[in-house]
């Protein structure tokens, strides 16, 4: 196959696929939500004062009676 060929059919084909591309486009299939965004969520400084109790409450129990 000739080099100037093989680059003339890959233009055609993305000429295809571009036009495609427009025509999903302009029905509004193409657009894809925004993937779900993952993670921790952040805490304000009331639930953080929460977890700490809580936190400090559960070691506690796990330490047994003080030592001393």
């Amino acid at each position: 196959m000739d080099l100037y060929q093989a680059i003339q059919e890959l233009y055609e084909e993305k000429r295809r696929l571009d036009q495609a591309i427009a025509a999903l486009e302009s029905q509004g299939i193409a657009s894809v939500p925004a993937p779900r965004r993952r993670g921790r969520k952040s805490m304000n400084e009331e639930e953080r004062k929460q977890v700490s109790e809580r936190m400090r409450k559960y070691w506690e129990s796990r330490r047994g009676p003080a030592e001393g």
